[in-house]
């Protein structure tokens, strides 16, 4: 019925006519977006009267050909939706091969294989990404899928400019991958791009062209399914036929928890991200009345250490607790029990460091993933993170394919009690099986408020982007600022390991560093994500895209 009223409503062009949505006709549309690429192919879609499913989906494809150190058709995601009908979570986050098992990273005396996991074929998992993009159209797009694939295929065939970010990123990469000697076949692909010249990707863009003709059998079947299965037997990889076959992207329900007047929605398991930023949204506001009844200033000695205090808890949890609900029984709903979080909530020091061996789970994750935000002209919105893990994901580009493989089996636990390379901990729940989604970070939000969309956020940043989430929710609703200064403003992060170590954005007070400094923690001012933000203010837009990054955010009139 959505897809239908869409379409008939772009039809109309719409004048003083109500949609079936919570939004009124002709409102403002958004979006934010990593790059401008990406930006201005979503507009567009907007503005020929799609919706933010199908802007989201044409932006999707874009970014496999423009932002090639997340942007994907060889990895996997998320993508929350919301609409005036249901709220859904489309979950394509990509799958363990058939073959692989719990010790695949392990040597002969059961010691973790460095770099295994995460360069090279074996570290890739089933790329779920066209699967995904499939089943939200099928589910919720108005425009022809076509349509929607083109403006990526023409970027590829045609080329793009290339950003100085983008040549820095790839300039970097090589370097990194010289001085550690790892073998991939990276620089064969990019080692010649430059800043400003036009970068063409023939092969991906045939490559799309598959999948613009003949949906997923384009990609998990056919020719591109013989190369990357080809692609693999010779370098002793472990994705076959059946794998890319049976792969399957699935409709979740999003988790949904009232918080400050406000209805959150966001990532379930295999996500770590929803349960980790309600947790520390709750315990935050519990916490910040017993601090003397006193607004803490933001980014203040106090607030730092407060949140940090939290995320202990919060990892300590995720640690043992989260992993792939298809496999493990993950708690969800004794994670989120107000009672539960009070108690967690009570054993927090605000006034000293608590000692991290201590700190156990309460019952019985570069980064260059990448994140954009949408919200249509009748209300819908998408909050999409896409991934294939570190920047560059495997440092391997399918020949003949032309698209980068996904490194996402590290965000498996290779073994409990060993940190992936985010420095995150896992055990059981998130031990590899065959054909089981990795545990995840990524944590695309949607807050609500008298049911009308209220904010649309996310970032990549391995397991920093759930501070990037819930500090950017935090900055809108608790400090009142505007979208460019929630996404500018500097952030920080804790996550138990490394011990007392919080990471920071440049902008923190001399004072309060030397004070945090003086209880205790390391510091370690390095920048991580990029968030790309709206804001829905008394039905006016307010749009924003981190600054540094290379992003583009708009309000469509």
């Amino acid at each position: 019925m959505y897809k239908r009223i869409i379409t008939f409503v772009s039809l109309i062009c719409i004048s003083s006519v109500t949609t079936t949505t919570a939004f009124a006709a002709k409102q403002q549309a958004g979006v934010a977006m990593p790059d401008s690429y990406s930006a201005d192919v979503a507009a567009s879609i907007l503005s020929q009267g799609g919706n933010a499913v199908d802007a989201a989906i044409a932006a999707q494809f874009v970014l496999a050909v423009t932002l090639p150190e997340a942007g994907n058709i060889g990895g996997g995601g998320f993508m929350l939706v919301h609409t005036d009908k249901q709220n859904d979570f489309i979950d394509y986050r990509e799958v363990a091969p058939l073959k692989g098992h719990r010790d695949m990273y392990l040597d002969d005396k059961g010691e973790v294989i460095k770099n295994k996991s995460v360069f090279g074929v074996l570290s890739a998992g089933v790329p779920g990404t066209v699967a995904g993009m499939w089943l939200a159209h099928e589910k919720y797009g108005s425009m022809a899928w076509k349509s929607l694939l083109q403006p990526a295929v023409s970027l590829a065939e045609k080329g793009f400019v290339v950003h100085p970010k983008l040549a820095d990123n790839i300039s970097w990469y090589l370097d990194y991958l010289q001085k550690k000697d790892i073998k991939v076949n990276f620089a064969d692909y990019f080692g010649e791009i430059k800043a400003g010249q036009v970068f063409k990707q023939p092969a991906l863009a045939e490559s799309l062209k598959r999948i613009r003709d003949h949906g997923p059998d384009g990609f998990y079947k056919g020719k591109t399914a013989d190369i990357i299965v080809d692609f693999m037997q010779q370098h002793g990889g472990l994705i076959s036929h059946q794998d890319l076959a049976q792969y399957q992207a699935v409709s979740r329900k999003p988790i949904s928890q009232p918080w400050q007047g406000y209805q959150v929605l966001t990532a379930p398991p295999p996500s770590s991200g929803g349960i980790a930023i309600l947790q520390w949204l709750k315990m935050y506001q519990q916490l910040v009345p017993a601090n003397d009844k006193k607004p803490l200033e933001h980014n203040s000695k106090e607030y730092v250490h407060l949140l940090a205090e939290i995320g202990k808890r919060v990892f300590a949890d995720r640690a043992d607790y989260l992993g792939d609900p298809d496999f493990y029984p993950v708690p969800v709903e004794q994670l989120l029990d107000d009672d539960y979080l009070q108690k967690r909530a009570g054993d927090v020091n605000l006034l000293a460091i608590s000692t991290t061996e201590k700190i156990e789970p309460g019952l019985y994750e570069s980064e260059d993933t990448t994140h954009f935000s949408v919200v249509d002209q009748w209300g819908n919105a998408v909050a999409n993170t896409t991934t294939i893990n570190l920047t560059f994901g495997s440092g391997m580009v399918v020949p003949g394919a032309g698209f980068i493989l996904n490194d996402e089996m590290d965000d498996f636990s290779a073994k409990p009690g060993v940190a992936n390379v985010f420095g995150a901990l896992g055990g059981k729940a998130n031990e590899i099986q065959p054909k089981k989604r990795m545990l995840s970070s990524m944590t695309p939000t949607i807050l609500l408020k008298d049911k009308q969309v209220a904010l649309v956020t996310g970032s990549p940043g391995g397991t920093t982007i759930i501070s990037s989430v819930y500090q950017s929710i935090l900055n809108v609703t608790e400090f009142g600022m505007s979208a460019e200064e929630a996404v500018n403003s500097p952030r920080f992060h804790h996550q138990l390991y490394p011990e007392n170590v919080i990471r920071h954005h440049k902008g923190l007070k001399d004072e309060d560093k030397k004070a945090l400094q003086q209880m205790g923690y390391t510091l370690d001012n390095r920048y991580f994500g990029d968030v790309h933000l709206i804001i829905n203010k008394n039905g006016k837009l307010d749009a924003g895209s981190e600054a540094r990054g290379r992003g583009k955010a708009m309000v469509l009139r």
